[in-house]
Formats: structure tokens, sequence, C-alpha cells
């Protein structure tokens, strides 16, 4: 974790871009010694951002099966996409 004085934005927004981009982690900063904000690249977001969103989707999914929704096995998938592709 990296951690630093909320006027490093201000005053070494280089070296504090540098970090969140090379490490791939946010780097927090702390205003009178209490944190205040997370900064992080927008790689490492947009990455976040789509583990969160397969997140929910696999939490939906489980919701649904268990609550009885039909499920399909992996040779009953695979039987399903083969006659999607070759019925076009």
């Amino acid at each position: 974790m990296i951690i630093k004085a909320s006027t490093s934005l201000r005053n070494e927004y280089n070296e504090v871009a540098t970090l969140c981009k090379e490490k791939g982690i946010p780097v927090y900063l702390t205003k009178n010694g209490e944190g205040e904000l997370v900064v992080m690249s927008i790689e490492a977001f947009e990455k976040r951002e789509r583990l969160l969103e397969l997140r929910e989707k696999l939490l939906e999914s489980e919701a649904l099966r268990q609550s009885g929704a039909k499920t399909y096995s992996l040779e009953e998938t695979e039987k399903r996409l083969r006659s999607k592709l070759n019925n076009g």
C-alpha cells in the first residue's frame, strides 16, 4: 500500500502518476493524517470495474441457480453452441 500526503498530488503529481501506472495499485492520499482520497491509473480502474461487473454477473447467475432456474452441463452448453454456430 502506498500512502502519501494529499499535498503530494499538487507538489509531486508526476511522481504519484508514475507510481500508479508502474505499480498498478492505488495511491492513498491523506489529509491531516486521515484518509482522504485514492488515486489510481485508468488501466487499474478499468480492470477493477471489469472485475466488479464480472463478480456481479456471477452473483446474479448463482442467485438464479439457487432459485431453481434451468442450468446446463458443459456438454449441453457445447451442444447448444455448436447447433447455433452450424445453423447460422
